[in-house]
Parts: structure tokens; sequence; C-alpha cells
């Protein structure tokens, strides 16, 4: 996971079995400068994420293997994995096909066919809200081990 998520440092999962719409998607982020790594079912994207995470998920809903549901519902049960940001990339736009999406976790969704502006902004937003998410988490560590510093400190006294 990378501490500063600057386009040049940020890892992006694409998660679709359709292999045309991974490479679309990929141009569009490619061209602002991210790393993308592309898989095409369900199982392969919990493999992929158990070996590296990413900074930010595109799943796909309609997935061999497991739904995207599915893969949202693990990843967002687990404690190591429930701050990678998921944004459910779907041609399903039916309101509760967005509801499903929303209660399984997912961070943001986008329709079929993604237009590229839209994408590339709740991608930069969402990576802004994980650093930040990153930044709290160091800071809270930092003051825990001053604190039992502190605490070690004044037993020793």
């Amino acid at each position: 996971m990378s501490t500063d998520l600057h386009p040049a440092t940020a890892r992006i999962l694409i998660a679709d079995d359709n292999h045309q719409n991974c490479e679309l998607l990929e141009a569009y982020l490619a061209q602002e400068g991210y790393t993308v790594d592309m898989v095409y079912d369900g199982q392969q994207t919990l493999e992929a994420i158990a070996r590296r995470q990413p900074d930010l998920l595109l799943l796909d809903i309609m997935m061999p293997k497991m739904s995207g549901y599915e893969v949202c519902q693990t990843l967002k049960s687990k404690a190591e994995t429930r701050d990678i940001p998921i944004v459910m990339v779907t041609a399903l736009a039916e309101m509760g096909d967005i509801e499903k999406a929303v209660n399984a976790g997912a961070d943001d969704f986008l329709t079929k066919p993604v237009n590229k502006l839209e994408l590339t902004t709740r991608v930069r937003s969402l990576l802004r809200v994980r650093h930040l998410i990153n930044e709290r988490d160091r800071l809270l560590a930092y003051l825990e081990q001053v604190e039992r510093m502190q605490a070690e400190q004044a037993l020793a006294r």
C-alpha cells in the first residue's frame, strides 16, 4: 500500500471479465500516471489483493467465479482490506443494483460506458481520502507510542 497517493505511486487494480473494458479503463488511468493491474474474475481479484494491496479497486459486478458484490463484501469484512476504496463499475443502472453495491460496502460506483472525466475525478477523490486515512492512522499510531512511553516513564519514577 502506498503512503503517498500521487498518481506516480498509486496502484489501481481493475477487475472485469471483459478484456476490452479493462484495456479502456487502463488507458484512461495510465494517461493520468497511475500504475494499473488487471484481473478477469472475482477469485483472481482476491488473489491479486492478497499478494499486493492496491490503493483502489475498480470492480465489475457481473464476473465469473465470484460476483463483484461477493468480492466487495469479502474485502470489506476483513480488517486488512476494509480500507481499500472500491468503485463498482457496471452496466447495471437500476436503483436496486446500486443499493446492493452500497450494501456490499462499495465506496462509489460508475455505470458503463465509463466517462473518462468522471472516472479520473472519482479515482483522484477516493485516493485523496485513502491518503488522509493513511495519515490519520500513522498519526494515531505515533500518539499511541508517545502515550505508552510517557506511561512507562511515569512508572519508572
